[in-house]
Protein backbone atom coordinates (compact mmCIF):
# COMPACT_ATOMS: atom_id res chain seq x y z
CA UNK A 1 0.00 0.00 0.00
CA UNK A 2 1.42 3.65 -1.12
CA UNK A 3 0.46 6.19 1.57
CA UNK A 4 0.77 9.83 0.97
CA UNK A 5 0.61 12.33 4.03
CA UNK A 6 0.53 16.01 4.50
CA UNK A 7 0.33 17.61 8.16
CA UNK A 8 -0.51 21.04 6.58
CA UNK A 9 2.37 22.85 8.12
CA UNK A 10 0.87 21.55 11.46
CA UNK A 11 2.04 18.95 14.09
CA UNK A 12 1.22 15.66 13.20
CA UNK A 13 4.79 14.90 11.40
CA UNK A 14 6.85 12.59 13.34
CA UNK A 15 4.09 11.40 15.50
CA UNK A 16 1.80 9.79 12.54
CA UNK A 17 5.07 8.96 10.35
CA UNK A 18 6.28 6.57 13.76
CA UNK A 19 2.57 5.24 13.96
CA UNK A 20 2.99 4.93 10.19
CA UNK A 21 6.11 2.68 10.48
CA UNK A 22 5.20 0.48 13.72
CA UNK A 23 1.99 -0.78 11.92
CA UNK A 24 3.96 -1.84 8.60
CA UNK A 25 3.72 0.94 6.44
CA UNK A 26 6.84 1.44 4.61
CA UNK A 27 5.89 3.53 1.62
CA UNK A 28 4.99 6.18 2.54
CA UNK A 29 5.59 10.21 0.68
CA UNK A 30 5.39 13.46 2.74
CA UNK A 31 4.00 16.45 0.72
CA UNK A 32 7.49 18.06 1.34
CA UNK A 33 6.14 21.97 1.19
CA UNK A 34 3.70 21.10 3.93
CA UNK A 35 6.21 18.78 6.32
CA UNK A 36 6.90 21.07 8.94
CA UNK A 37 5.50 23.24 11.35
CA UNK A 38 4.84 27.25 9.97
CA UNK A 39 2.45 28.89 11.61
CA UNK A 40 1.54 31.41 8.68
CA UNK A 41 0.51 28.10 6.39
CA UNK A 42 2.28 29.27 3.60
CA UNK A 43 0.42 26.67 1.44
CA UNK A 44 -3.04 27.16 1.32
CA UNK A 45 -5.55 29.66 2.57
CA UNK A 46 -7.23 26.91 5.41
CA UNK A 47 -5.26 24.49 6.66
CA UNK A 48 -8.53 22.48 7.55
CA UNK A 49 -8.60 19.01 5.87
CA UNK A 50 -12.62 19.36 5.18
CA UNK A 51 -11.28 21.74 2.55
CA UNK A 52 -10.36 20.00 -0.47
CA UNK A 53 -8.01 23.18 -1.58
CA UNK A 54 -5.88 21.65 1.30
CA UNK A 55 -5.34 18.80 0.01
CA UNK A 56 -4.31 20.10 -3.26
CA UNK A 57 -0.23 19.47 -3.52
CA UNK A 58 -1.33 16.03 -1.53
CA UNK A 59 -3.32 15.17 -3.99
CA UNK A 60 -0.71 16.54 -6.46
CA UNK A 61 2.08 14.44 -4.93
CA UNK A 62 -0.53 11.19 -5.23
CA UNK A 63 -1.10 11.27 -8.82
CA UNK A 64 2.77 11.32 -9.20
CA UNK A 65 3.52 8.07 -7.38
CA UNK A 66 0.61 6.62 -7.98
CA UNK A 67 -0.67 6.64 -4.08
CA UNK A 68 -3.84 4.56 -2.83
CA UNK A 69 -4.61 6.61 0.03
CA UNK A 70 -3.90 10.44 0.76
CA UNK A 71 -4.14 11.75 4.67
CA UNK A 72 -4.04 15.22 5.80
CA UNK A 73 -4.41 16.20 9.61
CA UNK A 74 -4.80 19.48 10.78
CA UNK A 75 -2.50 21.74 12.40
CA UNK A 76 -2.89 19.96 15.89
CA UNK A 77 -3.77 16.38 14.58
CA UNK A 78 -6.35 15.48 16.12
CA UNK A 79 -8.73 15.60 12.96
CA UNK A 80 -7.59 13.76 9.65
CA UNK A 81 -9.17 14.12 6.23
CA UNK A 82 -8.61 11.21 3.94
CA UNK A 83 -8.84 10.84 -0.12
CA UNK A 84 -8.59 7.71 -2.49
CA UNK A 85 -8.58 7.86 -6.19
CA UNK A 86 -11.47 6.38 -7.84
CA UNK A 87 -12.56 6.56 -11.60
CA UNK A 88 -9.63 9.03 -12.56
CA UNK A 89 -10.39 11.73 -9.70
CA UNK A 90 -9.55 11.87 -6.25
CA UNK A 91 -12.88 11.30 -3.89
CA UNK A 92 -12.56 13.19 -0.35
CA UNK A 93 -14.86 11.08 1.63
CA UNK A 94 -16.90 13.10 4.48
CA UNK A 95 -16.31 12.97 8.23
CA UNK A 96 -19.41 11.25 8.71
CA UNK A 97 -18.76 8.13 5.51
CA UNK A 98 -14.90 7.78 6.72
CA UNK A 99 -16.85 7.01 10.87
CA UNK A 100 -19.11 4.90 9.15
CA UNK A 101 -16.63 2.61 7.50
CA UNK A 102 -13.91 2.48 10.39
CA UNK A 103 -17.09 1.63 12.69
CA UNK A 104 -18.58 -1.15 10.58
CA UNK A 105 -15.04 -2.51 10.20
CA UNK A 106 -13.81 -2.00 13.76
CA UNK A 107 -17.50 -3.75 14.28
CA UNK A 108 -17.29 -6.78 11.92
CA UNK A 109 -13.12 -7.67 13.62
CA UNK A 110 -14.40 -7.54 16.75
CA UNK A 111 -17.18 -10.13 15.71
CA UNK A 112 -14.62 -11.98 14.20
CA UNK A 113 -12.67 -12.45 17.28
CA UNK A 114 -15.76 -13.92 19.12
CA UNK A 115 -16.51 -10.45 21.36
CA UNK A 116 -19.28 -10.14 23.12
CA UNK A 117 -21.48 -7.35 21.01
CA UNK A 118 -24.05 -6.71 23.20
CA UNK A 119 -21.48 -5.33 25.82
CA UNK A 120 -19.31 -3.33 23.02
CA UNK A 121 -20.34 0.54 23.45
CA UNK A 122 -19.43 3.24 19.88
CA UNK A 123 -20.06 6.69 20.72
CA UNK A 124 -20.98 9.47 18.09
CA UNK A 125 -23.29 13.00 18.15
CA UNK A 126 -26.59 13.92 17.68
CA UNK A 127 -25.80 15.86 14.35
CA UNK A 128 -23.42 12.83 12.91
CA UNK A 129 -24.77 10.23 10.47
CA UNK A 130 -28.10 8.30 11.33
CA UNK A 131 -26.71 5.74 9.32
CA UNK A 132 -24.71 4.41 12.21
CA UNK A 133 -27.75 3.36 14.15
CA UNK A 134 -28.39 0.89 11.66
CA UNK A 135 -24.88 -0.62 11.84
CA UNK A 136 -25.58 -0.91 15.69
CA UNK A 137 -28.88 -3.20 14.57
CA UNK A 138 -26.71 -5.10 12.37
CA UNK A 139 -23.86 -5.45 14.10
CA UNK A 140 -25.41 -5.71 17.83
CA UNK A 141 -23.55 -3.48 19.88
CA UNK A 142 -24.90 -0.39 21.78
CA UNK A 143 -25.01 3.23 19.87
CA UNK A 144 -24.90 6.23 22.04
CA UNK A 145 -25.25 10.35 20.90
CA UNK A 146 -23.69 12.52 22.95
CA UNK A 147 -24.33 16.38 22.54
CA UNK A 148 -21.94 18.03 19.82
CA UNK A 149 -18.01 18.16 20.91
CA UNK A 150 -15.98 15.45 21.68
CA UNK A 151 -14.95 15.73 24.66
CA UNK A 152 -18.76 14.39 25.27
CA UNK A 153 -17.58 10.98 23.43
CA UNK A 154 -14.86 11.00 25.33
CA UNK A 155 -16.93 11.53 28.82
CA UNK A 156 -18.72 7.76 28.08
CA UNK A 157 -15.21 6.43 28.04
CA UNK A 158 -14.50 7.57 31.83
CA UNK A 159 -18.37 6.17 32.39
CA UNK A 160 -17.30 2.89 31.35
CA UNK A 161 -13.94 2.76 33.16
CA UNK A 162 -16.07 3.31 36.14
CA UNK A 163 -18.38 0.73 35.58
CA UNK A 164 -15.23 -1.62 35.37
CA UNK A 165 -16.41 -1.76 31.28
CA UNK A 166 -12.81 0.51 29.99
CA UNK A 167 -12.34 -2.16 27.59
CA UNK A 168 -16.40 -2.56 25.82
CA UNK A 169 -15.38 0.90 24.19
CA UNK A 170 -15.50 0.16 20.70
CA UNK A 171 -15.34 3.30 18.85
CA UNK A 172 -16.14 6.93 18.57
CA UNK A 173 -16.65 9.65 15.90
CA UNK A 174 -18.26 12.93 15.17
CA UNK A 175 -19.26 14.27 11.58
CA UNK A 176 -16.45 16.97 11.38
CA UNK A 177 -13.58 14.69 10.92
CA UNK A 178 -12.86 13.35 14.34
CA UNK A 179 -12.42 9.64 15.05
CA UNK A 180 -11.01 7.38 18.08
CA UNK A 181 -10.51 3.81 18.84
CA UNK A 182 -8.98 2.79 22.15
CA UNK A 183 -9.13 4.11 25.88
CA UNK A 184 -5.68 6.15 26.51
CA UNK A 185 -6.58 8.97 24.56
CA UNK A 186 -9.76 10.60 25.90
CA UNK A 187 -10.41 12.91 23.19
CA UNK A 188 -10.35 12.62 18.99
CA UNK A 189 -7.10 11.99 17.59
CA UNK A 190 -5.53 12.02 14.20
CA UNK A 191 -2.28 9.60 15.24
CA UNK A 192 -4.45 6.53 15.79
CA UNK A 193 -7.02 7.60 12.94
CA UNK A 194 -4.19 7.96 10.36
CA UNK A 195 -3.28 4.24 11.30
CA UNK A 196 -7.05 3.02 11.49
CA UNK A 197 -7.34 4.56 7.89
CA UNK A 198 -4.63 2.93 6.24
CA UNK A 199 -6.02 -0.77 7.91
CA UNK A 200 -9.11 0.31 6.45
CA UNK A 201 -7.82 0.97 2.38
CA UNK A 202 -5.59 -2.60 3.56
CA UNK A 203 -8.68 -4.14 4.13
CA UNK A 204 -10.51 -3.33 1.36
CA UNK A 205 -8.17 -3.29 -1.25
CA UNK A 206 -7.20 -6.87 -0.32
CA UNK A 207 -10.75 -7.09 -1.50
CA UNK A 208 -10.70 -5.04 -4.61
CA UNK A 209 -12.24 -2.17 -3.56
CA UNK A 210 -11.66 1.66 -2.83
CA UNK A 211 -12.80 3.00 0.19
CA UNK A 212 -15.03 5.17 -2.17
CA UNK A 213 -16.47 2.07 -3.84
CA UNK A 214 -16.41 0.39 0.07
CA UNK A 215 -18.99 3.51 1.34
CA UNK A 216 -21.30 2.41 -1.87
CA UNK A 217 -21.87 -1.29 -0.51
CA UNK A 218 -22.90 0.06 2.63
CA UNK A 219 -25.13 2.79 1.37
CA UNK A 220 -26.43 -0.47 -0.99
CA UNK A 221 -26.90 -2.55 2.71
CA UNK A 222 -28.76 0.53 4.53
CA UNK A 223 -29.82 3.14 2.55
CA UNK A 224 -28.18 5.76 0.70
CA UNK A 225 -27.74 9.04 2.45
CA UNK A 226 -27.65 12.46 1.54
CA UNK A 227 -25.99 15.18 4.15
CA UNK A 228 -25.38 18.94 4.03
CA UNK A 229 -24.63 21.38 6.66
CA UNK A 230 -26.35 24.43 6.18
CA UNK A 231 -25.25 27.87 7.74
CA UNK A 232 -27.07 31.04 7.82
CA UNK A 233 -25.61 34.48 9.47
CA UNK A 234 -26.79 36.93 11.17
CA UNK A 235 -24.44 39.64 10.81
CA UNK A 236 -24.61 43.23 12.26
CA UNK A 237 -24.95 44.37 16.22
CA UNK A 238 -28.84 43.16 15.96
CA UNK A 239 -27.52 39.55 14.87
CA UNK A 240 -27.72 37.89 18.03
CA UNK A 241 -31.19 38.95 18.47
CA UNK A 242 -32.68 37.73 14.94
CA UNK A 243 -30.59 34.53 15.88
CA UNK A 244 -32.57 34.14 18.90
CA UNK A 245 -35.46 34.98 17.32
CA UNK A 246 -35.23 32.31 14.67
CA UNK A 247 -34.69 29.57 17.22
CA UNK A 248 -38.09 30.83 19.08
CA UNK A 249 -40.18 30.77 16.30
CA UNK A 250 -39.17 26.91 15.51
CA UNK A 251 -39.86 26.22 18.95
CA UNK A 252 -42.95 27.93 18.99
CA UNK A 253 -44.22 27.11 15.66
CA UNK A 254 -42.63 23.62 14.39
CA UNK A 255 -42.55 23.29 10.76
CA UNK A 256 -45.28 20.32 9.91
CA UNK A 257 -42.91 19.51 6.66
CA UNK A 258 -40.18 19.79 5.78
CA UNK A 259 -38.82 18.90 1.73
CA UNK A 260 -42.27 17.57 1.51
CA UNK A 261 -41.83 15.26 4.39
CA UNK A 262 -43.68 15.25 7.62
CA UNK A 263 -42.16 15.96 10.70
CA UNK A 264 -42.92 12.75 12.86
CA UNK A 265 -41.54 14.24 15.85
CA UNK A 266 -39.35 17.70 17.54
CA UNK A 267 -36.85 17.12 20.34
CA UNK A 268 -35.81 20.19 22.13
CA UNK A 269 -32.19 19.67 24.29
CA UNK A 270 -33.20 23.26 25.37
CA UNK A 271 -33.73 21.36 28.99
CA UNK A 272 -31.72 18.33 28.50
CA UNK A 273 -33.21 15.12 26.71
CA UNK A 274 -32.75 11.89 27.53
CA UNK A 275 -29.67 10.24 25.51
CA UNK A 276 -30.68 8.93 21.85
CA UNK A 277 -29.37 4.66 22.44
CA UNK A 278 -29.84 2.19 20.22
CA UNK A 279 -29.35 -1.45 22.06
CA UNK A 280 -28.81 -0.33 25.70
CA UNK A 281 -27.70 -3.52 27.76
CA UNK A 282 -31.18 -4.44 29.92
CA UNK A 283 -31.04 -2.32 33.24
CA UNK A 284 -29.20 0.28 32.02
CA UNK A 285 -29.69 3.77 33.77
CA UNK A 286 -31.09 6.21 31.04
CA UNK A 287 -28.30 9.10 30.46
CA UNK A 288 -29.55 12.93 30.54
CA UNK A 289 -27.92 14.87 28.16
CA UNK A 290 -27.03 18.69 29.55
CA UNK A 291 -28.85 21.37 28.18
CA UNK A 292 -27.86 22.58 24.91
CA UNK A 293 -29.77 24.96 22.53
CA UNK A 294 -30.71 22.36 19.81
CA UNK A 295 -33.88 21.52 18.17
CA UNK A 296 -34.26 18.20 16.45
CA UNK A 297 -36.79 17.38 13.55
CA UNK A 298 -37.47 13.77 12.51
CA UNK A 299 -38.87 13.14 8.91
CA UNK A 300 -40.99 10.44 7.66
CA UNK A 301 -38.25 7.80 5.98
CA UNK A 302 -35.61 8.21 8.55
CA UNK A 303 -34.72 11.88 7.31
CA UNK A 304 -33.91 14.03 9.65
CA UNK A 305 -32.60 17.90 10.37
CA UNK A 306 -31.24 19.05 13.69
CA UNK A 307 -30.45 23.21 14.36
CA UNK A 308 -28.25 24.88 16.50
CA UNK A 309 -26.74 27.98 17.05
CA UNK A 310 -22.77 28.45 16.37
CA UNK A 311 -20.93 28.71 20.03
CA UNK A 312 -18.29 31.04 17.87
CA UNK A 313 -20.24 32.91 14.96
CA UNK A 314 -22.82 34.91 14.51
CA UNK A 315 -24.75 32.06 13.01
CA UNK A 316 -27.47 29.32 12.76
CA UNK A 317 -26.47 25.75 11.71
CA UNK A 318 -28.48 23.26 10.63
CA UNK A 319 -27.67 19.52 10.17
CA UNK A 320 -29.65 18.19 7.13
CA UNK A 321 -29.49 14.19 6.23
CA UNK A 322 -31.83 12.78 3.69
CA UNK A 323 -32.56 9.02 3.14
CA UNK A 324 -33.46 7.68 -0.31
CA UNK A 325 -33.29 4.06 -1.86
CA UNK A 326 -31.12 5.86 -3.98
CA UNK A 327 -28.19 8.10 -4.11
CA UNK A 328 -29.87 10.29 -6.53
CA UNK A 329 -33.08 9.90 -5.08
CA UNK A 330 -31.33 11.13 -1.96
CA UNK A 331 -29.76 14.51 -3.32
CA UNK A 332 -32.79 15.32 -4.28
CA UNK A 333 -34.60 14.89 -1.38
CA UNK A 334 -31.43 16.68 0.31
CA UNK A 335 -31.96 19.69 -1.80
CA UNK A 336 -35.88 19.87 -1.01
CA UNK A 337 -35.36 19.90 2.71
CA UNK A 338 -32.26 21.89 2.77
CA UNK A 339 -34.41 24.73 0.56
CA UNK A 340 -36.69 24.62 3.23
CA UNK A 341 -34.52 24.60 6.05
CA UNK A 342 -32.40 27.79 4.14
CA UNK A 343 -36.17 29.88 4.16
CA UNK A 344 -37.04 28.94 7.85
CA UNK A 345 -33.51 30.38 9.17
CA UNK A 346 -33.58 33.14 6.35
Amino acid sequence: MRVVYTPLNGTGLETVSRALEGIGVTDAHVVPEQAEPDGDFPTCPKPNPEEPAALELGVALGERVGADVLLATDPDADRVGVAVPHGGEWKLLTGNELGLLLLDFLATRAVGAGSNMSHRVAVTTIVSAPMADDLARAHGFELRRTLTGFKFCGEQIGILEGQGRESDFLFGFEESYGYLAGTYVRDKDAVVSCTLACELVAHWKGRGLDLWEAMQQLYDRYGHWGNEQVSVAYEGVDGPERMAAVLTSLRENSPSELGGLAVESVTDYADGAPMPVVNPLPGEPVQTLPPSNVLEFRLAGGSRVLVRPSGTEPKVKAYVFAKGDTQDEAQELLDAIVSDVRGLLS
